[in-house]
């Protein structure tokens, strides 16, 4: 009888995070300010012809290329940052290899590790949830060959001393160092400049937030040339659709609606931590545009409650290290009024 691989068997099922939208949608992390209108209008303009051929991912890595101020032989465009680190972790990793991370972090490192069949080396971060970067550093071995960071962290919002991620890259000159970098935008601190001087060493991007193309999927791994090289060996030619390449001159452009917006996310999670002090709830201090906080024992029913309110918010209970703790993102202007509103009505209600 035809079987899968064991370590594909043994996986858990991977499920989208979506159950309705039936609410405001702050449980994704996602822009609540759309697009640019530029992109928008480029959508609109869009002709036959660009839909029906194939896209040239090539014309888009240069665009990337010179705005990160990198090589163009540096960048790999990839449909959304899920199949960069798809790509990443199959070029390096193999049976008995280990993937090293610190919990609380991005879900999917454990999974794809798993599926490649790796040995899973999971550290677990203090009570203030900060990279433990001692115990990485100690935990290093021949055997490391993929070590993931996510800078700033999800679920946490913390950002590591970029001195620390280094260290980490030195001391493991034999693994791929993935520094993820999906809200970089909300913090500013890039280890971009650093690729030059350490070749293990990746940086990933995403189009999905601060950009607001989630739906459109775009990523961005950014390397070495050399080691750019080898995932390009293994890169889909067509992997990256023609629309987001068309709108990427537009969204690039328009950095005037990337600033915009994250001046809106910085205002909107200081008001969320002015609350949540009011309220007398532990919460992490955010360099993202989502905010975690720790609700206690009754986090299960503050998500339901929100969500009978209208509100989404993400319970993360099931991340090692935040129990009782949800995840809220950061809407608009308008619409924090009302979330910040149904939060203090839920907390009241739970304190009844």
């Amino acid at each position: 009888m035809l079987k899968p691989r064991e370590s594909i068997a043994s996986l858990s099922p991977c499920h989208s995070p979506i159950v309705g939208r039936d609410g405001l949608s702050l449980d994704l992390n996602e822009s609540m300010a759309g697009c640019s209108p530029r992109v928008l209008a480029r959508l609109r303009s869009l002709s036959a012809a660009e839909i029906s051929l194939y896209p040239e991912r090539e014309v888009g890595e240069r665009l990337i290329a010179n705005f990160l101020g990198v090589a163009p032989e540096q960048v790999l465009l990839t449909n959304g940052m899920d199949e960069a680190l798809s790509l990443l972790f199959t070029t390096y990793l193999g049976a008995g290899d280990e993937l090293l991370f610190a919990d609380p972090t991005f879900v999917m490192y454990p999974m794809l590790g798993e599926a490649l069949g790796a040995k899973v080396v999971r550290l677990q971060s203090g009570e203030d949830l900060a990279l433990p970067v001692a115990n990485l550093l100690a935990r290093i071995s021949p055997r490391t060959r993929v070590i993931a960071i996510a800078n700033p962290n999800n679920p946490t919002g913390l950002v590591a001393q970029r001195a620390d991620l280094l260290k980490i890259a030195e001391a493991a000159p034999d693994a791929a160092v993935l520094v993820d970098e999906a809200y970089v935008e909300f913090c500013g601190e890039t280890l971009l400049p650093d690729l030059a001087r350490h070749p293990n060493l990746f940086v990933a991007r995403t189009f999905s937030k601060a950009y607001g193309l989630a739906g459109l999927r775009l990523g961005v791994l950014t390397g070495a040339a050399e080691q750019i090289s080898y995932l390009r060996r293994f890169s889909l030619p067509f992997n990256v659709n023609s629309v987001v390449l068309a709108c990427l001159e537009e969204a690039l452009a328009d950095q005037t609606f990337v600033r915009d917006h994250v001046a809106q996310v910085k205002q909107g999670r200081e008001r969320l931590a002015r609350l949540f002090d009011e309220l007398g709830l532990h919460f992490w201090p955010s360099q993202t545009n989502f905010v975690l906080v720790r609700i206690g024992a009754s986090a299960k029913r503050f998500v339901e409650s929100m969500r009978r309110r209208g509100v989404l918010v993400r319970d993360s209970s099931g991340n090692p290290g935040c129990e009782g703790c949800v995840r809220i993102t950061v809407g608009t202007p308008s619409q924090m009024d009302g979330v910040l509103q149904a939060i203090r009505e839920t907390i009241a209600e739970s304190r009844r």
